[in-house]
């Protein structure tokens, strides 16, 4: 029997948005073996780094807006109630901070307007990059540039995010396993709309081959979001409510390309490309040596998400200050007085 009043699509959706928060909380969602990469790489330290500490920069304009650091909110959160004060947290420290934010999926608030308010966060982060987000596979689905350009309406995007998460579609029950016709969808897209398009994945990083191809249909940033830090693949494991779809996701627990190699893929693609590293970042040494790789910005999601919803704004924007003078003591010690020098400061391998 159908039950009376099956839930909507806009329900089901809504419910899977409040088991990621959830999960990610409390379960551990983090890969078996495979690690980002970065603790294989080293600065040369510096003894005598002939800077003042106190005048390193890490200042830098991104779609025309000024960041007083090069981080970034990465996208967690939305289409759920919890999610509302949860992004209003994040969207008031990173306007402290001075980095960028990126929302979760907004497609549940595309199915069902109510749901907009909790992607609203404009008011509480006025000056700040802000990121609006759709899975590139509702491409496949009907959607076009009417509903992104809803989703960016919906928080006054600077850019959109079109996150690529194929292997988690597929160890969903519900996912979405049409893939093929993508690239033309983002190249139409690419031309219809009035902001940037950034292409994320969501935790397996991104080949030169894909950022090849995405570059040359349009696409203006690639995220990387490489292997190592959340395992998308166990969240589905714990959402999973039969042994069949727990003992598939739970194969891929290591899979994907290390957040490192996946830098270095991007960047090699166009010296111009803006960059963005996530993907298992924990402090600033390793935010610098992602810039240090090729990155221009870099994201933090779970320690963000985890420090919003136990301390607050400045708890968060405590967290943010805390890896910001991490990197600027990373600066000081290799030698780099700014972002740019940074970039062009050689990585080593030789232990």
């Amino acid at each position: 029997m159908t039950p009376e009043n099956p839930p909507t699509d806009s329900a089901i959706t809504d419910q899977r948005k409040a088991d990621h928060i959830r999960i990610n909380l409390e379960e551990d969602v983090s890969f078996g073996h495979l690690t980002t990469g970065l603790e294989k790489y080293f600065f040369m330290h510096q003894s005598l780094p002939e800077l003042d500490l106190d005048q390193i920069q890490t200042d830098s304009v991104l779609f025309g807006r000024t960041l007083k650091t090069p981080l970034l909110i990465s996208s967690m959160t939305g289409g759920t109630g919890r999610a509302t004060n949860i992004n209003r947290t994040l969207a008031e420290a990173a306007q402290a901070a001075g980095m960028a934010i990126g929302l979760g999926s907004q497609r549940a608030a595309i199915e069902d307007e109510k749901l907009a308010e909790s992607y609203w966060i404009r008011d509480y982060a006025p000056d700040v990059p802000i990121f609006a987000n759709v899975g590139a596979a509702q491409l496949n689905l009907g959607y076009g540039a009417t509903e992104m350009q809803k989703a960016i309406d919906m928080c006054e995007a600077d850019a959109l995010i079109l996150h690529l998460n194929p292997l988690q579609e597929a160890v969903q029950p519900e996912g979405d396993r049409n893939w093929s016709g993508i690239y033309n969808h983002i190249e139409t897209l690419a031309k219809a709309l009035p902001v940037p398009i950034i292409a994320k994945e969501v935790g397996w990083g991104i080949s030169a081959d894909v950022a090849r191809r995405l570059v040359d249909i349009g696409v203006s940033a690639i995220d990387v979001a490489g292997a190592g830090g959340t395992s998308w693949s166990q969240v589905e494991m714990y959402r999973a409510d039969n042994w069949r779809d727990r003992r598939i996701a739970a194969s891929f627990r290591d899979w994907g390309i290390p957040t490192a190699h996946s830098i270095r893929y991007c960047r090699s693609v166009s010296a111009e490309l803006p960059v963005f590293a996530s993907g298992g970042i924990k402090n600033g040494i390793e935010v610098a040596k992602c810039i240090a790789l090729g990155a221009n910005l870099v994201g933090l999601a779970g320690e963000f998400l985890k420090v919003a919803v136990q301390g607050g704004v400045q708890a968060t924007v405590e967290l943010a200050d805390v890896i910001t003078e991490e990197l600027k003591i990373s600066m000081f010690c290799a030698g780099a007085a700014d972002l740019n020098a940074l970039s062009q400061t050689q990585l080593h391998t030789e232990f």
